[in-house]
């Protein structure tokens, strides 16, 4: 098999590191990549966003399967052009993507199919919008209904604080189009888990739990960011939990999807609230997560290629993964300022040191080489992960893999997995 993987960030590295372990495989190439692709896979000068390239590459050189690492590629219809090419893609249909692409669609979906989720309403007129929230008060969460980067989403704790969201993202225009409307729902309370399936249209196979920390400093304080380490199993989680949600929500929104003609294929990730009343959904996505992707596919022990196929051929109903006992923890080394203005070109040394730590993984995400040095070139730079026999040798064996990095601009959270 001849593979392109798309993206350049952590979770790229960790589906070409897994990918390149498969029997399967003939050639592996990264679009556009990194320093860490580079070591398991052929990096290519291509965007993720120039979808006529990566289908023009694919046909060029007779790529089996492409698998779309982030988001907006799916949305904009990658995996519908490289279909008209011929080639299969490992990812959703724009029509499906649309899951992930606005949130209106996806509680639209979700309430169609009976999925337990919070109350919300869509508003396209600021005005509208801000007499809602005087009206019902805080907390309140208000969400920018297009991409937005992982920035589109504010738990307000007081009506002055989602006014301001409110104006950020529909008047003053902060995040663009994706900000021209908004969602506005209840603010749920409980655990945050994010559970992840591979599809193929009609079947959906678990690909397990994670929990991911979002807030930039410990003890979840600070602001939101593209996610500063995750956990899996999560500690504490009910052993029944995995396949009553898939049960309760997975499959539900799948067979939504085909109802509408729409049918899914790819990764489905689900981000729910374990409240008191059971698990509520808080949002789809339409791909791994990063960093949750980093430490489930540390913990899988099955064919990642073999299984990425089957959901492209519509044979999950017959397939199965092995999985590890180990617990993996994984720790985000984001550059300094981020989610702001983030430290650029800061040398990056021990890696070499860091990766010899026995369980211990570091994937790249915002590097790039100088002088035939690692460089900071990115606000999420390294996710330094590691396996443990449970969730505290796995954490201990991360963190000590962080003090062998030497690189001053560095910071990170010190209690994921505590």
């Amino acid at each position: 098999m001849r593979v392109l993987v798309v993206g350049s960030g952590g979770r790229e590295h960790a589906l070409c590191w897994s990918l390149a372990a498969s029997p399967l495989l003939t050639r592996l190439w990264c679009a556009p990549g990194n320093p860490g692709t580079a070591t398991c896979a052929e990096n290519v000068p291509i965007a993720a966003a120039d979808i006529a390239a990566l289908v023009g590459f694919a046909r060029e050189n007779a790529v089996d399967l492409v698998v779309p690492g982030p988001e907006a590629p799916l949305v904009t219809g990658l995996a519908d052009a490289l279909a008209g090419a011929g080639v299969r893609c490992c990812g959703p249909g724009a029509a499906a993507a649309r899951l992930e692409g606005s949130k209106s669609f996806a509680k639209e979906v979700a309430d169609a199919a009976g999925i337990p989720t919070a109350l919300w309403e869509r508003f396209e007129d600021a005005g509208e919008a801000l007499a809602f929230v005087r009206r019902r008060g805080a907390p309140i969460v208000v969400k920018a209904d297009g991409l937005a980067g992982g920035k589109g989403v504010v738990v307000a704790a007081s009506t002055e604080a989602a006014e301001a969201a409110v104006a950020d993202f529909m008047q003053a225009r902060r995040l663009g189009a994706a900000g021209a409307a908004v969602v506005i729902e209840e603010c749920l309370a409980g655990d945050e888990v994010s559970l992840f399936a591979l599809c193929d249209g009609t079947d959906a196979l678990l690909l397990g739990a994670a929990r991911d920390h979002k807030r930039l400093g410990d003890g979840d304080t600070g602001p939101n960011t593209g996610g500063m380490g995750a956990v899996s199993p999560p500690p504490g989680l009910p052993p029944e939990f995995p396949e009553a949600a898939m049960a309760g929500i997975i499959r539900p929104a799948l067979a939504e999807l085909a109802r509408r003609g729409t049918p899914f294929r790819g990764v489905l990730f689900a981000g729910l609230m374990l409240t008191a009343d059971g698990p509520k959904l808080l949002e789809f996505n339409v791909r791994f997560g990063d960093p949750e992707c980093q430490v489930l596919l540390l913990r899988l022990k099955s064919d990642l290629l073999a299984a990425l196929l089957a959901a492209c051929d519509g044979e999950l109903g017959d397939f199965d993964l092995r999985w590890r006992e180990e617990a993996a923890v994984g720790v985000v080394l984001a550059a300094r300022g981020y989610p702001g203005a983030a430290a650029q070109g800061g040398v990056i040394a021990g890696l070499p040191q860091a990766a010899e730590i026995p369980g211990a993984y570091v994937f790249h995400a915002g590097t790039e080489v100088q002088d035939g040095r690692i460089v900071a070139a990115g606000g999420r730079v390294l996710t330094v992960c590691a396996l443990g026999g449970d969730t505290a040798a796995a954490r201990d064996s991360a963190y000590r893999a962080i003090a062998a990095i030497d690189w001053p601009d560095a910071i990170f959270r010190r209690d994921i997995g505590a």
